[in-house]
């Protein structure tokens, strides 16, 4: 691509672009079983599996899938935690020639519904432990997942009996430029929307990772894999990623700080993918120190914004730097990444290689913005995707003459690092003057008592918007609404100052980690 000015800041050797993929997903997961067959690719309490028993099951699983008529192009639902069943329906479905439909586990059955209606599934797998959650879906099979010994229903079928039917069946040749996963968007802004990635897309952004990085050595990286493997951050950064590298993957069904901290210390972890919350919890946890943190040689955070505060107080504790980047949806995700070895405090970094991005203005989108300006972040490059499923005008919206934009305001400064602004759904306007929340969530953040914060607007007679502090506090702390409105007069200028605070045990949060602003709202 074109000269940029961040490519100056890329590693020592590294690309700006990276080969078209001509291979699948699926095709990535046999090369590195005969590379390295005999190393663990994931760690499950007391199990493990290696490359090449994984690559066996998910070709006994592709092949155990096209007999129960699954057939190309067809969209299987996937509601399982983290787990090594979860990996194997994966790239199962993908070798059978499916569509991998990641379903949150914590979704409820009216949220299971919409997905299921809007991509018209034909297949469900899912998990025992979670199969309330998916009551009443109709669909053409139901896979059951047997986490805790649970019975399939009449016409439901097990994994294993899937695992175990496959001999003699032939599957069908894989096609980078089909759809390998409908990804659907949180839904923190009303119906999630499927983004459609195919596999092109998800290994562009492997092998983007791949190049910006310096080289993993296989076996000899240990990653938390704690992020749930639904949400495209864990799904392309910890699975896809981990299996690429030859890393050895630690998987957790859910974030147990107590698991997390004793798995850190016990297979000595090398790389924790998080968000900002699971950050937070490591901060607080007693005695952290002594857990091994500070060897853990990639922190990356990623899915909302880190607080500097956070990061600040993650380098005293620990001698450790987290390193914030930015993704989305729709673009596989990965975009920028902050590099460590030329890092720059509060942006979320450079574009990965093949990747352009610019900030246009907030009123048209069309006018391209310089320096220091802040306005609407575009992307384009082979990780975004093809389109939203079944939704020509919400994709004509968002892809427009070859970019995504992707509703961040953002800014760019002259070398080319991006620093997120804000949602621009979330502004809040003042009096006519524009507050991004994310600059009054870092004040609250600044607050002794504080553990988790969020800002959002609220209708003010007088100023049209007003802000709104949630806070939870820490173990023990105590603050009233007065202390913490005072503590911000003292950071912030009169018109974003919040006029209320809530106060909360916990913040409502997505199955990733992400704190909701629109349940706030609510």
């Amino acid at each position: 691509m074109e000269a940029r000015p961040w490519h100056r800041f890329y590693r020592a050797g590294g690309a700006t672009a990276i080969p078209a993929p001509d291979f699948t997903l699926v095709e990535m997961l046999r090369r590195r079983a005969r590379a390295t067959p005999d190393l663990s690719a994931f760690i499950f309490g007391e199990q493990a599996l290696t490359f090449a028993g994984l690559a066996a099951q998910v070709e006994a699983m592709g092949r155990g899938l096209v007999r129960q008529g699954l057939a190309p192009g067809d969209r299987a639902l996937l509601m399982v935690p983290n787990c090594p069943a979860f990996v194997v329906a994966y790239y199962g479905i993908l070798a059978a020639g499916g569509t991998v439909v990641p379903v949150n586990p914590l979704y409820v059955p009216r949220e299971v519904a919409h997905i299921a209606a809007d991509c018209g599934a034909r297949f469900l797998v899912v998990a025992d432990v979670i199969r309330e959650r998916a009551a009443g879906i109709a669909v053409d099979r139901t896979i059951l997942v047997r986490m805790a010994g649970g019975s399939p229903a009449p016409g439901e079928v097990t994994m294993e009996d899937v695992l175990a039917a496959g001999a003699g069946v032939e599957l069908p040749p894989g096609d980078p430029a089909a759809p390998a996963s409908l990804q659907y968007t949180g839904g923190t802004t009303g119906l999630p929307k499927g983004a459609v990635l195919t596999h092109r897309n998800l290994v562009a952004n492997v092998l983007q990772m791949t190049e910006f990085y310096e080289p993993m050595v296989p076996g000899d990286e240990r990653v938390l894999t704690v992020l749930p493997l639904s949400h495209v951050f864990g799904m392309t950064c910890c699975m896809h990623y981990g299996i690429h590298q030859g890393a050895s993957q630690v998987l957790f069904p859910r974030f147990d700080l107590d698991g997390v901290m004793a798995a850190i210390r016990r297979h000595r972890i090398t790389a924790f993918p998080g968000v900002p919350t699971m950050y937070v919890a490591v901060l607080n946890y007693p005695d952290a120190e002594t857990y091994g943190i500070a060897n853990i040689r990639t922190l990356s955070s990623g899915g909302a914004p880190l607080p500097q505060q956070v990061a600040d107080t993650f380098v005293q504790r620990f001698g450790a730097q987290i390193g914030e980047g930015y993704g989305l949806s729709e673009a596989s995700p990965v975009t920028h990444v902050n590099p460590g070895w030329a890092r720059r405090p509060g942006a979320v970094g450079i574009p990965v290689p093949d990747t352009d991005a610019r900030i246009v203005d907030l009123e048209t989108g069309t006018r391209e913005l310089g320096p220091g300006e802040d306005g609407e972040l575009c992307i384009r490059g082979p990780q975004v995707m093809r389109g939203y499923w079944n939704k020509p005008e919400e994709t004509a919206s968002a892809l427009r003459d070859g970019w995504l934009h992707t509703g961040d305001i953002a800014r760019m400064d002259a070398d080319g690092y991006f620093t997120i602004v804000d949602r621009k759904k979330d502004m809040i306007i003042v009096s006519g003057y524009n507050v991004y929340p994310r600059e009054v969530e870092e004040v609250l953040y600044q607050h002794p008592a504080v553990l988790e914060a969020a800002a959002v607007g609220v209708a003010d007679a007088y100023r049209g918007e007003a802000v709104q502090a949630h806070v939870a506090l820490r173990p023990g702390a105590s603050a009233d609404a007065e202390a913490v409105i005072a503590f911000c007069r003292e950071h912030l200028a009169p018109f974003k100052v919040p006029r209320q605070v809530v106060f909360h045990a916990e913040l409502p949060k997505s199955g990733a980690g992400k704190i909701l602003r629109r349940a706030l709202h609510e």
